[in-house]
């Protein structure tokens, strides 16, 4: 068990709550930035109206809920249906080519993390949508840190507010209520959507490759990542493709330059790349 240095006195100690989140929450703080997680505990603290992060940190010891309040804010879970469009349409040529080169075999795919699920299910839509993809062979394992997104991700519901218009973000589909059902300003994946999605608790940092995967989605996850540790995420990443699968990066992210020799650019501008092994 690390000490937090919080412990000393010091009423103002960031890493006093870092050491207790490391010691009690399934949560690898030392992977990431430390102006990431100050920003993300900062933002709990104002919601908590903590003056200080000795007080916060009291908060964090009594409030099993705090904790995993916490835990949802650390893990990234920024998304939307269809995320950067152009993504997208450069990957559905990916996925047309995957599911004829693979044919009864089907295509396996992994999205990590996966937030509130709306990647994982962007892309069982798109299988549906796409007349060259046999989505009935596309099978597709979501995975996150988070329980209260992975609760979120497996319900399925999701809401137009003043900041997301979820009708906007389902544009690229040729017949959107086809996946959807819509009440209002309240969408409704369908279950023929759901039906191609698994959802499992998943830490990219703990539990290491899932080997044997056509598809990899890792976006805007590395960006948060200490550069010490970026390396070692990327393995996991390198180890969970088959030679030949293919990686989909956030569109700020690139591929470390010591295992860049491994992955061909498919589509540079979306940060798709093949796997060579």
């Amino acid at each position: 068990m690390s000490r937090a240095r919080g412990d000393d006195g010091d009423g103002d100690d960031l890493q006093g709550v870092i050491d207790f989140v490391e010691d009690s929450v399934p949560f690898e703080p030392g992977y990431y930035n430390e102006a990431y997680l100050g920003r993300r505990i900062a933002a709990r603290m104002q919601r908590r109206s903590a003056d200080d992060h000795a007080e916060y940190r009291a908060i964090l010891e009594d409030d099993d809920e705090e904790r995993e309040a916490l835990l949802d804010a650390l893990t990234i879970n920024v998304t939307g249906f269809f995320r950067d469009p152009d993504m997208w349409a450069d990957l559905r040529p990916v996925l047309r080519d995957l599911s004829a080169e693979n044919g009864r075999a089907g295509v396996d795919v992994w999205s990590a993390p996966c937030a509130d699920g709306r990647e994982p299910y962007s892309l069982s839509m798109l299988a549906a949508d796409d007349d060259e993809v046999d989505e009935r062979r596309v099978r597709i394992t979501a995975v996150d840190i988070s329980e209260e997104a992975l609760a979120a991700a497996r319900a399925g519901v999701y809401e137009t507010t003043r900041t997301t218009d979820i009708g906007e973000e389902l544009a690229p589909l040729s017949d959107p209520g086809a996946y959807v059902e819509r009440e209002d300003d309240v969408f409704r994946v369908r279950e023929s959507v759901k039906s191609r999605v698994t959802f499992e608790p998943y830490d990219l940092i703990r539990d290491g490759p899932a080997p044997g995967k056509d598809l990899v989605f890792c976006r805007n996850l590395l960006i948060y990542i200490d550069s010490a540790f970026k390396g070692q995420l990327f393995e996991t990443l390198s180890e969970s493709l088959r030679d030949g699968g293919y990686l989909v990066l956030g569109k700020t992210e690139t591929v470390p330059p010591d295992v860049r020799e491994s992955f061909e650019p498919v589509a540079k501008r979306s940060r798709i790349y093949r796997y060579t092994g």
